[in-house]
């Protein structure tokens, strides 16, 4: 078992940004290690609550601490990601959410957070099974979104979905044959974006669910986006509509 799977549930982050987000985050750092002082004191003046102590260590000793390479001279230990209720999601009346069918790449999530997050997006809901969860990886990829954006577990999507409607939300699923593209429909109010996984795309009933398709029109020759690319786009292009105040009436 490695460090990042202790059976207390704490867990490691690793690398600058991720770690400097945890200590501004919501869940309290326990440890820090660092290859060098100035990289440990850098951060725990940043922003950080308290000062903690830290142990200084060889590069090989973080590597075999967080199981990357990609740690940039510092490694801490964190309690268990805080997930979010996906009920208290939409309680502003123009939330946006992002919702995730089955991505299983921790980098793929990693980037959809952050967007999310720079986005302004109220949080990112995903399945509890069959798609990839908030790991040292993701927090490492989100470049430490994840620890200020709400993300939300749900048992079962589609049923999220549904209560979403109920809750006022419109659903747009992101697919790429649909002839009705992202530009061209309003994402004023409550809104939530859908985007399959790698490959997959959209389950069939998870695309039932949505209120409507939407696609990105490309220009080059490769055929698709990787799913984090599209995720910003949406997510920018409902959060631009929202800004500049569009919105039409949708109950007519």
């Amino acid at each position: 078992m490695s460090r990042s799977e202790r059976k207390d549930g704490a867990t490691i982050v690793y690398g600058r940004n991720p770690v400097r987000e945890a200590l501004r985050g919501r869940r309290r750092v326990l440890r820090i290690w660092a290859a060098e002082r100035g990289t440990a004191q850098a951060l725990l003046g940043d922003g950080s609550p308290e000062r903690l102590p830290f142990e200084l260590v060889s590069a090989n000793q973080l590597h075999a601490l967080c199981g990357s390479p990609d740690h940039q001279g510092v490694v801490c230990e964190v309690e268990p990601y805080p997930y979010a209720d996906a009920g208290s999601l939409l309680d502003a009346p123009d939330a946006l959410v992002v919702a995730l069918d089955q991505v299983q790449d921790p980098q793929n999530l990693g980037a959809i957070c952050r967007a999310a997050e720079c986005g302004g997006a109220a949080g990112v809901v995903i399945p509890e099974r069959r798609a990839v969860h908030v790991t040292p990886a993701v927090c490492r990829a989100s470049a430490g979104a994840v620890e200020h954006l709400p993300v939300a577990r749900v048992r079962n999507l589609a049923d999220f979905l549904a209560w979403a409607q109920r809750k006022g939300a419109w659903v747009y699923g992101a697919q790429a044959g649909s002839a009705t593209t992202y530009s061209s429909v309003d994402f004023g109010g409550r809104a939530v974006l859908v985007l399959g996984s790698e490959g997959a795309g959209l389950r069939p009933r998870v695309e039932r669910a949505c209120d409507q398709l939407v696609s990105i029109p490309l220009a080059g020759r490769v055929g698709s986006l990787n799913v984090s690319a599209a995720a910003a786009i949406l997510i920018w292009e409902a959060r631009r509509q929202q800004t500049a105040g569009k919105g039409l009436d949708k109950s007519a």
